[in-house]
């Protein structure tokens, strides 16, 4: 199902950009906290990716790498999650689920359950690959395809539906 949605995309020197990443920024530190409740919520869920595919894939790739490399940035100093030594795997997948979506989103302008698909397998193989290289560990870099398919259903599905509400 394809859904025609007003799609933005401001610039870095736009004042709405950091208006809606500071939102987006806040939903990804405060989702994962109520997320990191239920045991194991974190690796299962992937909250921490769930607003940067939405700020990417509506308001453009400067509101999205803002959220992509702030969120786990603030989170880890704040409540020490992301630990310091999976930061960077984090920031890469998030910096990548950021890239992919707003180039989607400009050259589709509707958003589909497809759509948001292919940028949640892409960044997740990629990032894979990436960890795979950084961890030296092939089953810890394929963790999120072991115990977060959860996560990434969640983030098409929810992100489908969020953008579908909002589009009025």
């Amino acid at each position: 199902m394809i859904t025609n949605i007003n799609l933005y995309n401001y610039g870095i020197k736009s004042y709405l950009t950091y208006v809606y990443a500071f939102l987006f920024i806040a939903g990804n530190i405060i989702l994962p906290q109520l997320v990191h409740i239920i045991p194991n919520g974190g690796p299962m869920l992937l909250p921490i990716y769930f607003f940067t595919l939405f700020a990417a894939y509506k308001y453009g790739l400067a509101t999205g790498l803002l959220t992509a490399v702030l969120s786990p940035v603030v989170n880890s100093l704040l409540f020490g999650m992301p630990v310091l030594a999976f930061l960077p795997v984090i920031l890469v997948k998030s910096v990548l689920i950021a890239t992919i979506a707003a180039l989607i989103a400009s050259r589709q302008k509707t958003v589909s359950i497809i759509s948001l698909l292919i940028v949640v397998l892409s960044y997740q193989i990629i990032g894979s690959l990436v960890e795979w290289a950084i961890v030296k560990d092939f089953f810890v870099a394929v963790q999120d395809f072991r115990i977060g398919i959860p996560g990434m259903l969640l983030q098409i599905v929810g992100v489908y539906l969020l953008l579908k509400i909002i589009r009025k």
